[in-house]
């Protein structure tokens, strides 16, 4: 090739690539996603005493079970999300994600998403200290689960919205699959206690009474002597391994 010639083609080279610059390679950047319209407050929600447990920005009122670290949690598209592991599934020891207050008497709602085959929860009434592990040695859990892609049998003591290893559902329930929104909300007032699971209730039951006592009495939880026992504690998202999203987390004290 003459030198002219490659001067010629290397100057047009030279023009395409800076108009690229300026116009088209704007166009692949990822858009911007509108936050507006999650993790907020409507003016009647404010007035019921609501108030948010994440900002949608950043972990600011979190932090990891006994000062763990939360480089395993990150915020994502207006959510909270536990990264994962390899498999997307892993020990029951990792660094769950604890609110900074402590609460006694309250409703929260929560919306979560789950990865394939995902398994978290949250966790309420949860005590700090350092004999224990994890969180789910004192505190009960709302299951979250992808109940369709999870690798291996689910007890029903295991599924999505039960308290888990304790009360079960009574009936059907309305679960989204795998990479779709769902909305919980537990209720906690004294003794009794509500799960919802996408506006419809799945169970209610009494803490500390007979059946509660012979329940925690079983295999699951016998070497786990204050499971359930707190009146106040933290509330807990789990990381059990898993990719999860959460977000518009709220919380209204009963007081």
């Amino acid at each position: 090739m003459r030198l002219g010639t490659f001067c010629s083609l290397s100057m047009a080279l030279l023009v395409s690539a800076a108009a690229c610059n300026r116009i088209e390679c704007k166009a692949e950047q990822p858009a911007a996603v509108d936050c507006s319209a999650v993790n907020v407050l409507t003016e009647p929600e404010k007035a019921a005493g609501w108030e948010l447990l994440f900002n949608g920005v950043d972990l600011k009122g979190w932090h990891g079970y006994n000062g763990q670290s939360t480089q395993f949690w990150a915020v994502e598209d207006c959510a909270l999300k536990s990264i994962g592991t390899e498999g997307n599934y892993g020990s029951d020891l990792r660094a769950d994600l604890v609110s900074d207050k402590q609460f006694e008497n309250f409703e929260i709602s929560i919306d979560w998403k789950a990865s394939k085959g995902g398994n978290s929860g949250l966790m309420y009434a949860v005590v700090e200290d350092p004999k224990y592990q994890a969180a789910w040695m004192t505190g009960p859990e709302y299951q979250f689960i992808d109940e369709v892609g999870f690798p291996e049998k689910l007890e029903e003591w295991q599924k999505a919205g039960v308290d888990y290893g304790m009360h079960l559902p009574g009936g059907p329930k309305d679960l989204k699959p795998a990479g779709e929104w769902n909305n919980t909300r537990i209720l906690v007032n004294g003794t009794h206690v509500e799960h919802w699971l996408n506006g419809a209730k799945l169970l209610e039951f009494e803490r500390w009474n007979e059946e509660w006592n012979k329940l925690r009495a079983s295999e699951k939880w016998k070497d786990y002597p204050d499971y359930g026992l707190a009146r106040v504690g933290h509330i807990v998202l789990q990381d059990h391994g898993s990719v999860f999203w959460f977000r518009n987390i709220k919380i209204r004290e009963i007081k």
